[in-house]
C-alpha cells in the first residue's frame, strides 16, 4: 500500500473487496494530516522564524514519524480486517470446531478493533501538533493547518466507527474497555480540531 498509486489505492477501495476499507481510508486521513503540519513546518523555517527554530525542527521530526506510522496502520488494517474474515470462514461442523471458530472470531476483532484505536491516538497527536504550530506557522500557509486537523477529525471519527463495529464480538473484557475508552475520546479529539479551523478561519476572514 505505502509504494502503491493513489488511483490503484482507490480503485482497490471501490472494489467488493474485504480490504482495504473505512479502516484504511482512516489511516490515510491521519497520514495526510501529518504531511500538511510537516508541509507547514517546513515552511516556518529560515531566519524570520529563528525564535521558533528548535520547536519548528521537532515538529518536523514529529509529524514525519506520525505519517509513518500512519501509513503503516493503513496497511495493519487491512491485515486485521482479513484475519476476521478468514476467521469466519473456519468450520462449525462439530462443536469443537465452532467453539474454536467462536475463539479465533473474538480474537482477530481485537486486533482489528485495536488498529483504528492507534488510528484515533495518531489523530490526536497531530491535532496536538496543529495547536502548537497554529500561533508561529508561516500564515501564508495558516489555511493548511487547518486542513490537517479536519484530516485528523475525520481519521478520528472514521476510525471510532470501526472500533465500536468491533466490540460486539469482542469478549475479553479487559480489550472490550480499553477500546471503548479509546473511542470516548474521540469527541474531545473532535472538539479540539474544530476549535483549530475556526480560529484559522476567523484569521483568514480579516
Amino acid at each position: 500500500m505505502r509504494d502503491e498509486k493513489i488511483s490503484d489505492f482507490l480503485s482497490r477501495l471501490a472494489d467488493r473487496v474485504p480490504a482495504p476499507g473505512g479502516g484504511a481510508a482512516a489511516a490515510l486521513q491521519a497520514a495526510q494530516a501529518a504531511a500538511l503540519l510537516g508541509m507547514v513546518a517546513r515552511y516556518t523555517t529560515g531566519e524570520k522564524y529563528a525564535e521558533h527554530a528548535a520547536v519548528i525542527e521537532r515538529i518536523i521530526g514529529e509529524t514525519d514519524e506520525l505519517r509513518s506510522s500512519a501509513l503503516r496502520l493503513a496497511e495493519d488494517d487491512a491485515v486485521a480486517f482479513t484475519a476476521v474474515t478468514e476467521a469466519y470462514k473456519l468450520p462449525k461442523d462439530t462443536d469443537e470446531a465452532k467453539a474454536a471458530r467462536s475463539a479465533a472470531i473474538a480474537e482477530a476483532l481485537v486486533g482489528a478493533g485495536r488498529v483504528p484505536a492507534e488510528v484515533v491516538g495518531v489523530a490526536k497527536k497531530a491535532v496536538g501538533i496543529a495547536e502548537e504550530l497554529l500561533p508561529i506557522g508561516n500564515r501564508n500557509v495558516v489555511s493548511d493547518i487547518a486542513a490537517a486537523t479536519e484530516a485528523a477529525r475525520a481519521a478520528a471519527t472514521t476510525a471510532r466507527v470501526n472500533i465500536e463495529i468491533n466490540l460486539g464480538g469482542i469478549k475479553d473484557e479487559l480489550a472490550r474497555a480499553e477500546l471503548t475508552a479509546e473511542a470516548a475520546g474521540v469527541d474531545e479529539v473532535a472538539a479540539r480540531a474544530e476549535r483549530v479551523t475556526a480560529a484559522v478561519r476567523e484569521e483568514i476572514a480579516k
